[in-house]
């Protein structure tokens, strides 16, 4: 049928793309060109489905920048063939790949749907089947002719939340992933419940753009109590490191030993840009609301607000990227570009 929502899947690798090897017992990737064998569901969703997988598909342990590139070039090659995107990905650093995409992916007028599963395909009790039949339901949502999801997002578990609004918390119940900054996009029940408040609304004036330079130049620096001078330094004295994603505690503080704050300035005064971001999975960075965030606030550092880890340094790998020149970053890096803070 002309007429009828084509959606695309991409296999990176994963635990939702396994199935049981039953003389060996061991779990192996299967054919995608035989999806609809392990899912014939697929069938009765009115869309026109088809599957690229990568040559390799990895653990998503071993996701990197250069894979990041991969799925980005892979979605930008097709974007005009498909409605929709489902991105099939490890659940373990999903939400550091869905944030990147987020990014690496301007003015999106399409969805992208980030799934995985914590059981393979091919298990009794898996959950993969209905994360990925909803994923694509999702994807192919359309109102007046438009998609109804137009930004990055991640479905696990009967919910579609903001890709760079999670983290993964759990690594053994079905609902792994929380995005405790942002409400769910849309909930899965009898009905799929879109909360049209919650999306993104985009320009569609503007053109999509998708963006393959990433420099990964970044680090993450985790306080702690005891952490000493030698850790801080060692850190912030990697060699050719651009910024600092800094984990504090609660609403952005840390430490107000002397060291600290001459570690903190010697890095800014080589042009090692630092953000602030809260340790805690919700809650926003507010510096200056206590003394132990105030030398924070007079050392400029980037404020983190409420945005994630995983989206702080994917969005400073963007960043830096892109060429931001030093007087911009704060101010780029402070402003909501994918919904990704508030």
């Amino acid at each position: 049928m002309a007429n009828e929502t084509k959606i695309l899947l991409i296999y990176t690798g994963g635990t939702i793309g396994m199935v049981k090897d039953y003389e060996s017992g061991a779990l192996k990737a299967f054919d995608f060109d035989d999806l609809a064998k392990h899912i014939p569901e697929l069938h009765q969703l009115g869309c026109e489905i088809d599957s690229i997988s990568f040559d390799d598909p990895i653990d998503s342990s071993n996701m990197d920048v250069a894979h990041w590139v991969k799925i980005v070039s892979l979605i930008d090659a097709h974007y005009n063939d498909y409605d929709g995107f489902v991105v099939l990905h490890g659940s373990d650093t999903m939400s550091y790949t869905a944030s990147a995409v987020s990014f690496m992916l301007e003015n999106l007028g399409k969805p992208v749907i980030f799934t995985g599963s914590q059981l393979p395909i091919g298990d009794l009790r898996t959950d993969a089947k209905e994360n990925l039949i909803t994923s694509v339901q999702i994807a192919a949502l359309k109102n007046r002719g438009r998609p109804v999801v137009q930004e990055v997002g991640l479905y696990f578990e009967y919910k579609l939340l903001r890709a760079n609004r999670t983290s993964k918390l759990n690594a053994e119940h079905f609902e792994a992933f929380s995005s405790m900054n942002h409400p769910a996009l849309i909930t899965s029940g009898v009905h799929l419940r879109v909360h049209s408040e919650a999306l993104l609304t985009v320009n569609r004036r503007r053109k999509f753009k998708a963006h393959v330079k990433m420099d990964a130049h970044v680090a993450v620096l985790k306080l702690f109590p005891g952490i000493g001078e030698s850790i801080v330094n060692g850190v912030l004295g990697i060699p050719g490191l651009k910024a600092v994603v800094m984990e504090t505690y609660g609403a952005g503080n840390a430490p107000t030993a002397e060291w600290m704050v001459g570690a903190l300035k010697k890095a800014q005064a080589q042009g090692i840009f630092i953000a602030n971001v809260t340790q805690c999975v919700g809650g926003s960075v507010i510096m200056g609301q206590y003394e132990t965030s105030s030398h924070l606030k007079k050392l400029q550092l980037l404020n983190g607000k409420d945005i994630t880890a995983e989206a702080a340094l994917a969005k400073l790998m963007y960043l830096l990227g892109q060429g931001v020149s030093p007087e911009m970053m704060k101010s780029v890096f402070e402003t909501p570009l994918r919904g990704e803070m508030q």
